[in-house]
């Protein structure tokens, strides 16, 4: 939170203490050092602060009582004060000696297991991309221009990216000592100047230095890539921007002026997706909004369909104006009905600048500091290059520039659970009665759910004391960005108990655990949307991957039967409908990389009372199924699924169960696109809640970023993938999509809240372990009644007053999310 001037009079005009009353933060908190002597002195100098203090009391005394005492009960009462001050002092200062510092030092992990190995997994570093930007501008016979500055006629560079190795190269030298891995980049080229334009994709390697590239994108998609599915580049929309001021606008100057109070600067333009009605197409509906904080919740009524297929921008147009319920050839058009009289207004008051009812400053002065959370013996857990490891858990991290987060080699006190865990896409589809809230069909990975990764905020976005780590990325510009504070890991109390029991029967006792967690956050601003991603790895070996959503609802404005699309938010805001849907890969590898998917569920039979066969009693009964193709493993969104779904390793534990892990996917699903649409296919990984498919290096991902701008022609069209293939006993990956319906209302003003937004899925051990491993938790607390709990031989948390007693030793708050930002 930022203070403004202006606050910081407000509060500088507070009243002031009496300087003859005591400070309230010393009666409040006498054991707080920081209460106590909060300038830092020393006992001596607090002593003689206490002393000049005293001889305040004195002079006001003497003043006082001199005509009611006489000189020797005065000195008596004065010497009786000096004593009281003195021993307060030695008090508060003995009580502020006993609270000390926490030692913010990780707990110490042997050396080798933060293994170098990881570095398979890691983002290329800022000399790596620069070397792979230098080797291609040198070697690809083609001028290459700066993507930020690129007009659509240029070549350039839209991203670098680690090229990941093959899952069996990978493992061969992870498991079996084999040879590293050569380490390589992804590169995407654009080629606007070319007789046939194109995007091309290269592998660049070896790192650091690059010798050779190769040319992969008729291997990866079967053909060219045309150059009309190329994301926009930022550089593009602000092209469309200048374009809208600087040839649109001018065509409707009474109209602009006299009810939308246009002067140059004070609309925005929000643009859809996709970008028109067929392949080849190139056209975006830009909905205008009031240029204020918040813009997102201030519609002006007026849309704009902006022809840009053309890569020379001359010969950009406007296609169509769309404003109160009428569509018009251009803005020309719209213009002589106005000043004719034939068209129907409705101004909208002016906003101002910080937002009105859209701004997110808080509407009441800070009162104090909440809750925090800290770790009196520091972290739990250590961080090391791109890889996390706690005594439970450890894994490595990567953050792709399209598709976010990801995660590698997640392994369970040094046994691997699952190669890969990662997002995927996230899609949104609209409804509205106006053009650009209607035909939306967002596909985030396309405008880059890692490269929309910003600082986190200290406090609020995680824990105050959680570990931050930077990212690093090249997108759409000529040198590598580094972005702070990007990522966060910290150990989280739940507040909660993992499992606990309360004995009073027979034996009386008490055993139980909290429920703590490791952590694993970074948090992407989507345009409006701000998508929260975490992963959560419990200490039972359970993970759990959750996406919470945040940010300003996308809004139309209200006119006629608006209100069959939303709800309304304001005076001319209509909330969209919408829906949100979350696609993740889970490739699980439970005992090794050869598994099955096993279905359990439940089932009542009738069946004769043994002991009583006159009788009858429904008696539950498991059900076991192994599901042995992909078309059996491929659950549509509203489809029963089995209660109990699990990838089963042909190894078994003690009691000769297969060792399994559990699917458990937590959604409230809208409905998804109907099949007959002709964009479905693009996003065909939303008619699944969970798809199983036999794991294949030429399927690396459910789709493409080429999908959003040409959905009539998919890149990538994840249906294909399941084809009835045997999936016993082979390399299998889940498929999970997880998402919910949002009807806008008023409590999404002037944010949508996490609270209740929130899916994901659960990876549970079924049968992997003998027992629960979190038994060998240290958190665990077990004692009987025979025992006594408040000692601490006895209940390790009968000593937390001592072991906690520790002041925070937090760092000072730092933020750099306003540093290196393009404005659109």
């Amino acid at each position: 939170m930022s203070i403004s001037a202006r606050q910081v009079e407000t509060w500088g005009h507070l009243p002031l203490a009496d300087p003859l009353q005591a400070p309230p933060s010393v009666s409040a908190s006498p054991l707080s050092p920081r209460s106590v002597n909060p300038a830092g002195q020393s006992s001596k100098e607090l002593l003689g602060a206490a002393t000049a203090t005293a001889g305040l009391h004195q002079c006001f005394a003497a003043s006082t009582a001199a005509a009611e005492m006489n000189g020797k009960a005065l000195l008596f009462m004065l010497l009786l004060a000096l004593v009281v001050i003195f021993a307060l002092v030695c008090v508060l200062l003995t009580r502020g000696e006993n609270a000390t510092w926490c030692g913010y030092q990780s707990q110490s992990f042997p050396e080798h297991l933060h293994s170098d190995c990881s570095q398979v997994f890691a983002d290329l570093s800022q000399e790596e991309m620069a070397r792979v930007a230098l080797y291609l501008k040198s070697n690809l016979g083609a001028s290459l221009e700066d993507a930020s500055q690129a007009r659509p006629s240029d070549n350039c560079i839209y991203s670098i990216d680690l090229q990941l190795p093959a899952k069996a190269e990978s493992l061969a030298f992870l498991d079996h000592g084999g040879i590293r891995p050569p380490r390589q980049a992804l590169a995407v080229v654009y080629f606007g100047n070319q007789p046939a334009p194109n995007i091309t994709e290269y592998v660049v390697g070896p790192l650091p230095e690059p010798t050779y590239h190769r040319d992969v994108t008729v291997q990866k998609y079967g053909g060219p890539l045309p150059y009309y599915r190329r994301p926009p580049l930022d550089a593009e929309y602000k092209q469309m921007a200048r374009f809208l001021h600087g040839v649109a606008f001018p065509t409707a100057p009474s109209f602009m002026q006299q009810v939308l109070d246009y002067d140059g600067t004070n609309l925005a333009a929000m643009t859809t997706s996709p970008r028109g009605l067929k392949s080849g197409d190139r056209s975006t509906w830009l909905v205008l909004f009031q240029n204020v904080t918040g813009y997102f919740l201030h519609p002006v009524g007026l849309e704009v369909l902006l022809d840009h297929s053309s890569l020379d921008l001359s010969l950009w147009a406007v296609k169509k104006v769309f404003y109160g319920g009428r569509y018009f050839r251009d803005l020309a058009e719209l213009e002589r009905e106005f000043a004719e009289g034939r068209l129907q207004v409705e101004k909208v008051q002016k906003v101002p600048a910080e937002g009105g009812f859209a701004s997110l400053k808080p509407k009441v002065f800070p009162a104090g500091p909440g809750p925090v959370n800290y770790e009196p013996q520091g972290p739990r857990y250590s961080v090391r290059g791109n890889q996390v490891l706690s005594s439970f858990w450890s894994f490595a991290f990567r953050m792709d520039v399209s598709k976010g987060p990801r995660l590698f080699d997640i392994r369970f006190k040094g046994q691997r659970v699952a190669y890969e865990l990662s997002v995927q896409d996230t899609m949104s589809v609209y409804g509205s009665n106006s053009p650009g809230g209607m035909s939306i069909r967002y596909m985030d990975g396309s405008f880059g759910i890692g490269r929309l990764t910003f600082p986190l905020v200290r406090g609020v976005d995680c824990p105050y004391s959680a570990t931050y780590l930077d990212v690093r990325s090249l997108a759409q510009a000529e040198r590598p960005l580094v972005t702070r504070d990007a990522l966060c890991v910290f150990e989280q109390d739940l507040g909660a108990p993992l499992r606990r029991h309360y004995s009073h029967l027979r034996s009386v006792f008490y055993g139980g655990l909290p429920a703590t967690a490791l952590v694993f956050r970074s948090v992407s601003s989507i345009g409006n949307y701000d998508y929260i991603w975490d992963f959560v790895f419990h200490t039972n070996g359970a993970i759990e991957s959750k996406v919470r959503a945040s940010g300003y609802i996308s809004s139309s404005f209200l006119y006629g039967d608006g209100l069959d699309y939303g709800n309304r938010v304001g005076d001319h805001t209509l909330g969209n409908i919408h829906t949100h849907f979350v696609s993740y890969k889970v490739d699980l590898d439970v005992g090794g990389v050869q598994n099955s998917l096993v279905a359990n569920d439940m089932t009542f039979e009738k069946v004769k009372v043994p002991w009583s066969p006159e009788h009858e009693i429904n008696q539950m009964k498991l059900v076991k199924k192994v599901l042995d193709t992909e078309d059996k493993a491929a659950f549509r969104l509203h489809d029963d699924m089995p209660r109990y779904i699990y990838f089963a390793s042909e190894s078994k534990n003690k009691w000769g169960h297969n060792r399994g892990y559990r699917i458990q996917p937590i959604s409230f699903f809208g409905e998804h696109l109907p099949e007959t649409d002709p964009m479905e296919r693009a996003i065909s990984w939303g008619r699944y809640k969970l798809a199983v498919t036999k794991r294949k290096e030429e399927e690396p991902y459910s789709t493409s970023i080429y999908n959003q701008n040409d959905p009539w022609s998919p890149t990538v069209s994840f249906a294909d993938f399941i084809d009835n293939e045997t999936i016993v006993n082979e390399d299998l990956v889940a498929w999970i999509t997880t998402g919910f319906l949002h009807i806008p209302h008023a409590e999404d003003v002037p944010n949508t809240v996490t609270l209740g937004n929130a899916v994901g899925f659960l990876l549970r051990p079924y049968n992997y372990f003998d027992e629960d491993p979190s038994i060998y938790s240290p958190d665990g607390v077990f004692f009987t009644s025979e025992q006594d709990p408040t000692s601490c031989d006895v209940n390790h948390l009968a000593c937390l007053p001592k072991t906690a007693a520790c002041l925070p030793n937090l760092p000072p708050f730092t933020y750099e999310g306003f540093q290196n930002l393009t404005r659109l």
